[in-house]
């Protein structure tokens, strides 16, 4: 068993590894007649890719994506889409020194112990670079989604970096394109270029927070119990390499509220419900509301340091290792257009699904 994809009706496959001559994905489920090019999805890869600055991995790749299949004088099919984007600039001989052994914090371990066999160039499957394919769909997803849903917007942001979070009253969206860091606070994204040439410079790593939202989003998505549409998102986000915690709206900060404080009350408006507050993320029951869809996850800091780690071979000695190469010392920089990515296509797939099941059958207030 093989489980390498997502999705329901809209579903995604992604193949590959960081060091193969290329990686991409097959995107099944996308309907027919939408505008579709690989110009149209470039954008998306364009701000995801490597070396864009001296925060993020030197690696130099052009994310160049190629559409192989399902696309027909500029529109979608509906049969499967694939999706390629060759890797140019691999340097498997960084990788050389780490071949026997496990590099702690990493994948590495886990996937020799369940295949007995590991990719050690630059981890395979485990890589980050295994986003791109994600990255790729996201953008079929986002074409799809603005010919089906117009006025739905998903953007996304860096809120902290290890111990320094923005300022929200600070959060200014113009910000976040004009920094390397995603961050919508200038202030704090001033701070953080400091804090983080330092740690880049001594060969260590720090994590981070990205927070993804989605407005414009139709009430009804999602299903009770099983197929709630915040479950969906936090897979989504939580499958994305070294995210290690999801939540929703107010999310673990819920705990602190009491009930007259969490519960967003509810108002009537001209265009329909409105809500006083947004505790719930734009999600109860697992059905959206229509309110704006909000969604952070955290970012563990990158495996891969110069700092000297210990740890194991494979043959179960006891040694010491430092890794080589180019890394990213935030990988939670370039996590931002991933994490919107997964947040498209989730929404593609619950949008499919509910005109499925339920159409234009859905409850009208007033």
């Amino acid at each position: 068993m093989s489980i390498n994809g997502f999705g329901h009706l809209f579903r995604v496959t992604t193949w590959g590894e960081s060091h193969g001559p290329a990686l991409g994905c097959v995107v099944d489920g996308c309907p027919p007649g939408v505008a579709l090019s690989e110009a149209a999805i470039q954008p998306w890869l364009d701000a995801r890719k490597p070396g864009t600055s001296r925060f993020t991995t030197q690696r130099r790749e052009a994310d160049a994506v190629e559409i192989l299949s399902g696309v027909f004088e500029g529109r979608t099919t509906g049969t499967p889409i694939s999706l390629m984007i060759r890797n140019t600039d691999q340097r498997s001989k960084d990788y050389g020194d780490i071949a026997e052994k496990f590099r702690p914090g990493h994948a590495d371990i886990t996937y020799f112990q369940k295949y007995g066999i590991r990719d050690y160039r630059g981890g395979g499957r485990s890589s980050a670079r295994e986003t791109a394919a994600r990255v790729a769909a996201g953008g079929v997803a986002r074409a799809a989604l603005a010919e089906l849903v117009p006025g739905l917007r998903i953007r996304g942001a860096m809120v902290r970096m290890g111990a320094m979070a923005i300022d929200p009253a600070a959060w200014d969206w113009e910000e976040v394109g004009a920094n390397p860091f995603w961050c919508p606070d200038k202030g704090a994204a001033a701070d953080w270029a400091d804090y983080l040439d330092q740690l880049r410079k001594s060969g260590n790593s720090i994590g981070a927070v990205v927070e993804i939202r989605a407005e414009g989003v139709p009430p009804g998505l999602g299903a009770p119990v099983y197929g709630k549409l915040d479950t969906e998102i936090a897979a989504a986000m939580m499958s994305i390499n070294a995210v290690k915690g999801v939540e929703i709206g107010a999310g673990f900060a819920s705990a602190e509220l009491t009930g007259s404080e969490n519960a967003d009350e509810i108002f009537m408006g001209n265009d329909g419900p409105r809500y006083s507050s947004n505790h719930a993320g734009g999600i109860l029951g697992g059905i959206s509301t229509g309110q704006e869809i909000v969604a952070r996850f955290a970012v563990k800091p990158t495996s891969s340091i110069l700092t000297p780690r210990r740890t194991i071979t494979k043959s179960g000695e006891e040694t010491e290792i430092v890794t080589k190469g180019r890394h990213d010392p935030c990988v939670g920089i370039r996590a931002v257009p991933v994490g919107e990515a997964m947040m498209a296509c989730v929404l593609l797939d619950h949008l499919l699904l509910h005109r499925g099941q339920v159409g234009d059958r859905g409850g009208r207030i007033a």
